[in-house]
């Protein structure tokens, strides 16, 4: 799950040694699963038996734990994007990549940015919208806007999401949604 196998912070140590408390926030935060409470309590019930060690023994503790979702997507998805996210800092990754990528486009340059989950799609779409907004709020009691230049104009204002033929060619597609935006 590390994109960098040199990170000191790896999965197994999540599952193997963070607390019931700990792993339900993950889990509801970066997951965004709905059974959270009772996914952190089967890792940690089952942990304290013998430790986790392969992906496959987590996915089948999740399985008699969790229930399979109406669209018949495995109960371990979203644990393991939460694990996968917490490992490798993927949200911190995207909010400082963005602006980066935007202020290296030349006028005229096209950002086209996929995301497959709606964490990563919420960073894409509020990073866009504030650099092609022509306002700045600042904080404050009477909520004081600043005008600024915009640097984007938004060419998707809903993301482009594939359509049946994509997911059925290509399973893994179902979740992505492309964002694009031009440089002004």
């Amino acid at each position: 799950m590390r994109m960098d196998p040199e990170q000191p912070l790896n999965a197994a140590e999540i599952v193997n040694t963070w607390s019931t408390r700990d792993l339900a926030i993950l889990f509801r935060d970066y997951g965004e699963e709905k059974h959270w409470k009772k996914a952190a309590y089967a890792i940690v019930s089952a942990r304290s038996a013998h430790p986790i060690t392969t992906t496959l023994q987590l996915a089948e503790l999740l399985k008699k734990g969790l229930p399979f979702n109406k669209k018949g997507v495995h109960p371990a998805t979203l644990i393991f994007q939460a694990l996968r996210i917490a490992v490798n800092d993927e949200l911190m990754a995207i909010k400082r990549a963005l602006p980066l990528a935007i202020e290296a486009l030349v006028p005229g340059g096209i950002l086209a940015v996929i995301s497959f989950h709606s964490l990563e799609d919420r960073i894409v779409k509020n990073v866009m919208r504030h650099a092609a907004d022509d306002k700045v709020q600042t904080s404050g009691l009477c909520g004081l806007f600043i005008d600024k230049k915009p640097q984007l104009e938004i060419i998707t204002k809903k993301p482009i999401v594939p359509n049946e033929e994509e997911i059925t060619q290509n399973p893994r597609s179902r979740s992505a949604k492309l964002r694009v935006a031009r440089k002004i």
